[in-house]
């Protein structure tokens, strides 16, 4: 019977239960920190149609790798501060914007 619970325990170790929202950084204005519009659809609870609706959420991004435009994929954390709740987890996506100046940086 210990066995089941050590291996129950070690399989919730392994999978975080963390929210994981996907969506596009719209401002990274901030040292170390993006805004990440996050759209999702919803059923209208009445009228049955597909509602979009989007909401920004600020992320903490310790090497500022995400640029305006890009697709990423963020993680709940503990709070950091008064807004910041989450924290960059990967790049899903770069936009071609941010890949055109990061040419334009090399040339240079």
């Amino acid at each position: 019977m210990s066995e089941t619970t050590q291996t129950g325990a070690g399989q919730a170790a392994t999978q975080s239960r963390r929210n994981e929202k996907v969506g596009e950084v719209v401002s990274t204005k901030m040292q170390k920190t993006i805004v990440v519009e996050v759209e999702m659809r919803k059923a209208h609870p009445k009228y049955k149609r597909v509602v979009k609706t989007s909401k920004k959420f600020y992320a903490h991004d310790e090497q500022n790798t995400a640029r305006v435009g890009d697709m990423v994929r963020i993680r709940e954390t503990r709070p950091l501060s008064k807004l910041k709740r989450w924290s960059l987890e990967e790049i899903v996506r770069r936009s071609a914007l941010a890949q055109t100046e990061e040419a334009a940086a090399a040339a240079k």
